[in-house]
């Protein structure tokens, strides 16, 4: 263990556990307390879509913007009424494992946030098997880069992912922007529930449409590549705030703790929270609430009181 007690690889305690015990810890529909695992599933779509309906009836929007060359290079912004020349973007990667999952369904923030000032984009990526865990990673980083590059007088840029999306939000964190002529005005990520470390994955059924190979997984976990680079923060005023919910599985939990202290050792202004009273889909789901404790932790980032 280091001096903050992040596990080193071989003593990783998912090593030890059965096949059927790493599938369960890595099956996040599994651990849901108010619904099965096929309903809460059912249910987070049916919510992401009703949301997504609403933010695109309710206020000004741009839609499937492309920012690369790809079909599935799209991004929505959504702008607050009345908004400013410049204003604050809160950029959202979804979740469903790499696999599932599309900004169609995604739009959960939009309207607490817009309604306090935000731009909100959402951004779409090639899931797999179509999209290979390298390609999402470069789709991301270039939507970032033409954030930046359409919006270059925003008053920063704030990424959040959930899941999967968590994962591409940190990889953020290693972009070698100096590659795409920009960088971002970087202010705040919000990693939702993510997986830092890739490797376990490689002995679960999640991995069947991933296709990842050991080399693969280590070049896309950001828990290892932290401890491989000297990298800097883009900017030293950004914040990354690592975040789990209450009925999470332990590994997800494990994953986001250990996440927060490798930031921590490595010098990046981290925080960590556990969100009580969710699961590892209300955490997103009820960021439709203005009064929602993970939106108002993202308000309060966003707009710090003097």
């Amino acid at each position: 263990m280091d001096a903050l007690g992040v596990a080193r690889g071989a003593e990783a305690p998912w090593r030890g556990m059965s096949a059927e015990e790493l599938e369960m810890q890595y099956s996040p529909s599994r651990w849901v307390v108010r619904l099965g695992a096929e309903e809460a599933l059912r249910n987070y779509t049916r919510m992401g879509t009703e949301a997504t309906r609403k933010a695109r009836a309710s206020g000004r929007s741009l839609l499937h913007v492309p920012y690369g060359e790809g079909p599935g290079e799209q991004l929505d912004v959504y702008f607050p009424d009345g908004a400013p020349a410049a204003l604050p973007f809160f950029v959202f990667f979804h979740g469903g494992y790499w696999q599932s999952g599309s900004k169609n369904t995604s739009a959960f923030m939009v309207n607490p946030l817009t309604a306090r000032g935000v731009a909100v984009v959402v951004v779409a990526y090639d899931i797999a098997p179509k999209g290979t865990l390298d390609l999402m990673v470069e789709q991301v980083t270039r939507s970032v880069a033409f954030v930046q590059k359409r919006y270059p007088c925003n008053e920063g840029i704030y990424l959040c992912g959930h899941s999967a999306g968590a994962h591409l939000a940190a990889m953020m964190l290693l972009a070698n922007w100096t590659q795409h002529g920009v960088t971002p005005n970087l202010k705040g990520l919000f990693l939702v529930s993510g997986i830092y470390d890739l490797e376990p994955l490689l002995y679960t059924s999640q991995n069947a449409p991933l296709r990842l190979t050991l080399e693969d997984a280590r070049r896309n976990s950001p828990q290892l590549q932290l401890g491989t680079t000297r990298k800097q923060p883009v900017c030293p005023a950004c914040r990354t705030l690592v975040t789990v919910g209450q009925h999470d599985s332990p590994e997800f939990h494990r994953q986001s703790r250990e996440f927060f202290q490798a930031l921590c050792l490595r010098g990046w202004d981290a925080s960590f929270e556990e969100i009580r009273d969710v699961d590892h889909f209300e955490i997103i789901e009820h960021l439709t609430q203005m009064d929602f404790a993970l939106t108002q932790i993202i308000l309060k980032t966003i707009f710090p009181e003097p």
